[in-house]
């Protein structure tokens, strides 16, 4: 993998990444990132992107004060869990959740200043389960919240658009953003599953009325039950909130076969999937996407999931 001549696509890759260990037999395992880079060799025009450790005022765009400081305390002290088990850590974990966060803020910043026009981003931990003040789900930092609050603040986008097709409800990103009238946040998940959020009448408050719209689907589901919910919910309310960018949290657990989820989407699916977004982001954004790993366990899986992703990114 090399950038030769002008890439379109940026990818974060950074075996730094890999620092943050979970115990033994953990899916959300180094490994990922090992399967990843291996599918993503034969990419050429490419940029690639190293990570680097975020300011504390880009974390606290989205996360209390207090709830950074303790955390990243409560890590270098040596604790190996968070929130009662959900979440498992080594000493590495606080630095590595930082280099996540600020990894995807400079892909943000490489998309908006018209470097690239999409990027992918690995990173782990993944970030859609960490809420205001607390760790959740293997989550310790909302890396696409983060990234999407930088993109307001910093370079003065206005509209977002945040779509997870995760297999399970990013309870945290829809919480950061549930009053708010600049950020539409969309998911398709597993329901009845973990985190239990992501019912159908969760729909926003406030300024945000509206804007929270959660497709929650029965085990089982795959195509056509996912692009459904993307036809007949997603692009409909795209059209009418006219975001300036997409961000996508990727999540490969809706991928047949993973151990954390009963979804069937294949890597053909993701591929259309996101030439559906594509499509949208050409008409509507100047083609800026961009894609932040959330969960795929099954390793097998995850690199050819990944791969037929950021084929259609590439072009």
């Amino acid at each position: 993998m090399h950038a030769g001549g002008m890439a379109q696509t940026a990818i974060l890759l950074d075996d730094l990444l890999m620092h943050h260990l979970t115990e033994d037999g953990h899916p959300e395992r180094p490994e990922r990132l090992i399967v990843i880079r291996k599918a993503l060799e034969p990419f050429e025009n490419v940029l690639v992107l190293p990570s680097r450790r975020a300011e504390f005022a880009e974390i606290t765009l989205c996360h209390e004060p207090y709830y950074v400081e303790s955390v990243l305390k409560l890590i270098a002290s040596g604790e190996t869990e968070l929130a009662g088990g959900d979440v498992s850590v080594c000493e590495e974990s606080g630095e590595v959740a930082l280099h996540a966060a600020g990894g995807v803020i400079d892909v943000v910043d490489a998309v908006l200043t018209e470097r690239v026009e999409n990027a992918f981003c690995a990173v782990r931990p993944p970030g859609h389960h960490a809420r205001p003040a607390a760790a959740m789900g293997f989550c310790i930092f909302n890396n696409i919240a983060i990234a999407a609050r930088h993109a307001q603040r910093q370079h003065g986008v206005g509209r977002i658009a945040i779509i997870d097709w995760d297999v399970h409800h990013g309870n945290g990103t829809q919480e950061i953003f549930y009053s708010d009238g600049s950020v539409l946040f969309f998911s398709t998940h597993q329901w009845p599953w973990y985190p239990g959020t992501g019912h159908s009448s969760e729909t926003g408050e406030g300024q945000g009325l509206g804007l929270t719209i959660n497709c929650p689907l029965p085990a089982g589901s795959g195509r056509k039950e996912v692009f459904s919910a993307f036809r007949e919910r997603l692009f409909p309310a795209l059209e009418n909130h006219r975001p300036e960018l997409l961000l996508v949290s990727a999540g490969f657990d809706s991928r047949a076969g993973d151990p954390l989820g009963q979804f069937l989407l294949t890597d053909a699916d993701f591929a259309d999937l996101t030439d559906m977004l594509l499509d949208f982001a050409d008409r509507a954004c100047k083609g800026r996407i961009v894609s932040i790993l959330e969960g795929g366990y099954n390793l097998s899986g995850l690199g050819k999931a990944v791969a037929s992703h950021v084929a259609r990114l590439v072009g």
